[in-house]
């Protein structure tokens, strides 16, 4: 497994060492050890969640706040994403600065989202499953979304606005500056 550094702050690219022959391929998906060992952040893993989508569905930008924030290992099963990660950390470096990176069942790679970000996707294939790793439980109530559409952090999400589909949370997510996302 390679680790390599995004331009914000504790959020990482992880790329699996593949071992592939006339079989087929194998890699080790996530080790907790190394990863640790590389980032020297908590790489300790309690909730899986998988999506499925069609071709032009957007989802995000969404976070968990105060102690339910989670940290999310990121990475597409199946077609291809348009994956981004949001720094909402006010006392980061890289505060209100966005990263995006497609992720694909192709190119194997994963987006290491440390808390205190926001994340969304798009889908840029015909259909996506999507995988989550989270290092917290999920809470409704803790729940907080930042407009995908922001024009503070003016997010390419590599579709055209007709070709986006939104959920009304996501239509109806607040602003950047109202910072009560």
């Amino acid at each position: 497994m390679k680790i390599k550094n995004t331009p914000l702050k504790d959020c990482y690219i992880i790329e699996p060492t593949i071992f592939e022959d006339e079989r087929g391929y194998f890699f080790e998906k996530f080790n907790e050890r190394k990863f640790e060992e590389l980032t020297g952040m908590n790489g300790h893993f309690v909730q899986d969640n998988i999506s499925k989508s069609s071709y032009g569905v957007l989802r995000g930008l969404h976070l968990q706040k105060g102690e339910h924030a989670q940290a999310k290992l990121v990475s597409c099963l199946e077609g291809k994403v348009w994956d981004v990660a949001v720094d909402l950390r006010e006392d980061s470096p890289t505060f209100g600065q966005w990263f995006g990176i497609e992720l694909s069942a192709e190119n194997k790679l994963q987006l290491y989202i440390p808390r205190g970000f926001g994340h969304g996707f798009s889908v840029i294939s015909e259909t996506a499953v999507f995988s989550y790793k989270c290092d917290n439980f999920y809470n409704k109530e803790a729940e907080g979304s930042v407009k995908y559409n922001d024009k503070d952090l003016n997010i390419d999400w590599k579709l055209k606005e007709e070709d986006m589909i939104l959920s009304d949370k996501d239509q109806n997510s607040l602003s950047f500056q109202d910072k009560n996302y």
